[in-house]
């Protein structure tokens, strides 16, 4: 084994990155458990995380939310160690969307790395990502970047057309080769909603508007490798449940979460972020576990502000 100290990436949220030490840490201990003695350091002022792995760790280690730079320790020196590039599209289609109430786009990517880590099943081409509160569609970009396919569900008609906007732009300005499409949805020749496909080389997105507790309706009988999603925070927008809003994401997650198990693969993985000054941890462990999910140890508890205290959990189907 070699030690390495991994340069953590720059966050222009400051409070993230005042933990980013800590999630870094909890986040290589969830996708490559072999590493050992991990542990932040600081060097110079500098925060890096160090801790002793094989070379076979590279790709994990590349794809790691906080990665910047990679350095192999030698005594008291720094030696440069080339990673090898993970991703199938620019950075830039995650970090040109800026709107209130984004997700910070290294918390999503840590997010989606520890939901992955979970699944416990070969990978028969793509891993098959849905995001079921797809937003305007940073989780939907972040799975695209790493290589998945992306499927997506939106209640919200503006932040649909906005999604689907940027990506027609995005891809006919980069002279990519793909196909972008809105189309009606209909059943029993009625209008339900809409549907945005892309297409790219050898990878698929797919987003319905629609609510998320119709979501095996949707998609009908397919299913997928991960489920990852940033639940409603119920603060700034609240939580839409049966028609109204609640303060509290916990009545949709109870609703939700049982259908979104049902549309995983045997051996898929569900990833949550919530709000835990909104439901406990116990709380939505039960709701997985009523569902027939098997919830990992992991915890990332950190503050985003005063009235939002985040954590992750990931829970698979046996």
């Amino acid at each position: 084994m070699a030690r390495f100290c991994m340069l953590l990436a720059p966050s222009s949220n400051r409070v993230y990155a005042g933990v980013a030490p800590q999630l870094a840490a909890a986040e290589l201990a969830a996708t490559w458990p072999v590493a050992e003695h991990v542990e932040p350091t600081v060097i110079a002022g500098v925060d890096y995380l160090t801790f002793d792995a094989d070379e076979g760790a590279l790709p994990t280690i590349a794809r790691q939310s906080a990665c910047f730079a990679l350095f192999a320790r030698e005594g008291e020196l720094l030696r440069p160690v080339s990673l090898p590039d993970v991703y199938t599209l620019d950075d830039d289609l995650v970090t040109i969307p800026k709107y209130q109430g984004k997700t910070n786009e290294q918390f999503t990517q840590l997010l989606l790395n520890v939901t992955l880590a979970a699944v416990a099943r070969e990978a028969d081409g793509p891993r098959q990502v849905l995001d079921p509160l797809a937003g305007r569609g940073t989780t939907l970009s972040t799975a695209l970047r790493l290589g998945h396919d992306a499927y997506g569900i939106e209640l919200d008609d503006k932040a649909f057309e906005q999604m689907a906007s940027f990506y027609k732009t995005y891809f006919r300005r980069k002279r990519l080769k793909h196909s972008a499409d809105v189309t009606p949805v209909r059943r029993a020749g009625k209008s339900i909603g809409r549907r945005f496909d892309l297409t790219l080389d050898g990878q698929h997105a797919t987003v319905f508007t629609g609510d998320t507790r119709a979501s095996a309706e949707l998609f009908g009988r397919k299913r997928f490798d991960a489920i990852v999603t940033d639940a409603p925070y119920g603060v700034a927008h609240g939580a839409t449940s049966g028609g109204s809003k609640d303060r509290s994401p916990a009545k949709l997650l109870a609703d939700a979460i049982p259908v979104w198990a049902s549309q995983l693969k045997h051996g898929g993985a569900l990833g949550i972020a919530w709000n835990t000054l909104g439901q406990s941890r116990e709380d939505l462990t039960r709701v997985c576990e009523r569902a027939g999910l098997v919830v990992e140890p992991w915890e990332f508890t950190h503050r985003v502000d005063s009235s939002i205290r985040r954590d992750v959990l990931v829970a698979r189907k046996p």
